[in-house]
């Protein structure tokens, strides 16, 4: 279907956290709203994501009795961001972030809840939190969507269970309890009825959690203010109308139309993780072509806006957010990228190593800074090996990337190439063409440590951060085991990405800027098409929806407030 009108109050490009986000509080303020995606679903890389969005000093964790200050958030950030690169976007950030969260669980329909207890990733730095400042979403039940259901991007098959059942993080220990707690057992039984009732009428579990409940709660909010939805369309140019954005050209089909816009466009097309001139041009030689995002984030936001004159931000501390990643095959062919964020490395029973067979950073570090310790490591060698090492006892207790714990049966994965299993750690060594010796003198010296509770090299568990990736019912330190049961298997891991961290620059008004730092008047810019306020730091979970959604939030306001008067549709040129 073409768009219903030949002219809109307002067009936003891509149905991420951020767009959607713009679009919602558009329509929330009385304006006609015209969403176009490129795909056939809405929710982007945040229906995969983990939902987490970071806003410190929020009302949610005040209302549960938790303390923050803006004052304690500035002290934070100035260590973890310490460069003054776009300092005033940080200020605008932290100042409205409370104030986003609020309207849109007023005008909208989302709904998060705080997190009591999950650490900032630097959790010794002065002004840091133990838990609050990061927000989830409340589940959302999937069949409140109706036939639009259908258009809700699945989350990634390895996130499920069962073939399309989603958990929370509060299941999972249930899940693993079950059978040996009667409490357990009987949530476990609730969880898996229900799910079974659902898959009676939709191909997938309709309770939805973490990014996908996100998602779901923002295109609810879209389908409630009637906000027009394109699938499925490319836009191949913006329309000018003298030195302002008023429309754009877009591409259905084999039909090019011109679609004009009263007050103007956001642009929120996902960054360009998966265009590989841009990766070359702005990544490290030692970081691939490896991402674990959409794969519809292809640059288009930054092309477009620079026939209007934006200018590309490129000072960046790092150009993305970094995850180790493995990669494994399908059943039906495709390749899968699993990002290893919190599942497994701070587990107790597992080590990380080079090529030369040696550990190289501390495994419970945030998964940003473990793949900056890759990227060091690797000296910009491209497609350097790295592994995960662990016993049969790990195997079964956590699982190791896509594998599940408890899984009886893993001949398909070494079968595959994926698990690498042998006898003992020389055999290990020899298959992944590390030096026997220098290998097991690695594992020597971590278990020596290990049986103590101690990680004498890299102090693993040293910090609550890294306590709460660990097991918290292992003694004496939840992120420290000796490898000792055979077998004992590898996994490679590659440097991934989570988004990229250089887009345009904007405005405190999420405006795009020009080179002499003008707004572009009819332009604006969110999620990750506009520039990292964090500078491609990663201080905790959560920052960049947290943004994403903010700065989406003020797109959205100031659009409603400008009064900039419509263009006539012959004024509008492409």
């Amino acid at each position: 279907m073409m768009p219903a009108h030949e002219t809109y109050d307002v067009i936003v490009i891509g149905a991420g956290a951020g767009g959607m986000t713009a679009a919602a509080v558009a329509a929330a303020e009385g304006l006609r709203v015209l969403m176009i995606e490129k795909t056939a679903f809405v929710g982007g890389t945040t229906a995969w994501s983990g939902g987490m969005v970071w806003i410190p000093a929020n009302t949610k964790m005040k209302e549960a009795g938790l303390s923050d200050s803006i004052t304690d958030a500035v002290q934070y950030l100035s260590s973890t961001v310490p460069e003054p690169a776009n300092a005033g976007l940080r200020a605008a950030f932290l100042a409205r972030g409370p104030e986003a969260v609020s309207y849109l669980e007023a005008n909208t329909e989302l709904r998060l809840q705080p997190v009591r207890a999950y650490p900032d990733y630097y959790p010794e730095r002065l002004g840091a939190t133990a838990g609050g400042r990061v927000l989830e979403p409340v589940a959302y039940d999937g069949k409140r969507l109706g036939k639009a259901f259908g258009r809700l991007r699945p989350p990634l098959p390895e996130f499920t269970l069962f073939g399309g059942m989603m958990v929370n993080r509060l299941d999972i220990p249930h899940l693993r309890r079950a059978g040996k707690s009667l409490r357990s057992t009987l949530r476990t039984a609730r969880l898996m009825s229900a799910y079974a009732w659902q898959r009676l009428r939709v191909p997938r579990g309709t309770t939805l959690h973490l990014g996908n409940a996100l998602a779901a709660r923002l295109y609810a909010s879209l389908l409630a203010r009637q906000v027009e939805i394109l699938f499925s369309a490319d836009v191949e140019d913006l329309s000018m109308r003298g030195d302002r954005v008023a429309g754009v050209v877009i591409r259905h089909g084999s039909r090019d139309r011109l679609i004009a816009s009263r007050r103007g466009v956001v642009l929120a097309t996902g960054g360009f993780s998966h265009d590989a001139s841009l990766r070359k041009r702005y990544f490290p030689a030692g970081a691939g072509l490896i991402s674990a995002t959409s794969t519809s984030g292809t640059g288009d936001g930054l092309r477009l806006a620079a026939t209007a004159g934006a200018a590309l931000d490129t000072d960046a501390t790092s150009p993305a957010y970094w995850v180790p990643a493995s990669l494994f095959r399908r059943a039906d062919g495709s390749r899968g990228v699993f990002p290893h964020t919190v599942t497994d490395r701070a587990k107790p029973g597992v080590i990380a190593v080079n090529k030369a067979g040696r550990r190289f950073v501390n495994e419970a570090l945030s998964y940003h800074e473990f793949v900056l310790a890759m990227l060091r490591d690797g000296n910009g060698e491209p497609d350097r090996p790295f592994y995960l090492i662990c016993d049969r006892a790990f195997l079964w207790s956590y699982g190791l990337g896509r594998i599940k714990p408890f899984t009886r049966n893993y001949r398909r994965y070494v079968a595959s190439g994926e698990l690498v299993k042998s006898p003992d750690i020389a055999q290990l060594a020899a298959k992944i063409g590390v030096k026997p010796s220098t290998l097991a003198a690695t594992v020597a010296v971590y278990n020596a440590d290990a049986k103590e509770g101690r990680d004498g090299e890299f102090g693993r568990g040293s910090t609550v951060y890294q306590r709460h990736l660990g097991d918290a019912g292992h003694k004496p330190n939840p992120c420290v085991a000796p490898i000792l049961r055979a077998p004992f298997f590898a996994m490679r891991i590659h440097p991934a990405d989570l988004g990229t961290a250089i887009g345009m620059k904007v405005d405190a008004q999420a405006r795009v800027l020009r080179g002499d730092g003008t707004p572009i008047v009819g332009l604006y810019a969110c999620g990750n098409d506009m520039t990292s306020i964090m500078n491609g730091n990663y201080p905790a979970p959560g920052i960049t929806l947290g943004p994403a959604l903010t700065f989406g939030y003020i797109a959205g306001r100031h659009l409603a407030e400008a009064s900039a008067a419509p263009p006539r549709a012959a004024d509008v040129s492409a």
